[in-house]
């Protein structure tokens, strides 16, 4: 009984190691259009991304301007970054969220200007 039980647990083990080494990460390479809401009020920002493995790279249009960003992207979960100059401020912005499919949603953080949720879709 205890060969059976160690066999199942080695079993078990393995289809789970094998289940996580699988796991891909989430395609965000293309165009998105997103929605965001702060207390800033409402914006429409595009995003330009490229993917090489779980690195991200691309551009950010939008109220703050055009620059570009970096990030990377883990399973499902998503984090883009940039710089941007917003009437003489520097701005660090950061959007931290997850992917579903051409979906993703989350928060996002305008440097000392407060917080945000952000929902998009991927264009085509």
């Amino acid at each position: 009984m205890n060969s059976l039980r160690r066999m199942l647990l080695a079993a078990s083990a393995f289809v789970m190691l094998s289940t996580s080494a699988l796991a891909a990460d989430a395609n965000v390479a293309g165009e998105w259009e997103l929605t965001v809401e702060s207390q800033m009020g409402t914006s429409n920002p595009h995003f330009s991304l490229q993917q090489d493995g779980n690195k991200i790279s691309g551009t950010y249009k939008g109220m703050l301007g055009e620059t570009p960003v970096s990030g990377t992207v883990t399973g499902n979960e998503i984090a883009i970054n940039f710089q941007v100059n917003a009437r003489g401020m520097d701005l660090a912005v950061s959007y931290n969220g997850t992917v579903d499919g051409a979906t993703m949603k989350g928060t996002v953080k305008l440097g000392d200007l407060g917080e945000g949720q952000f929902t998009g879709k991927k264009a085509g």
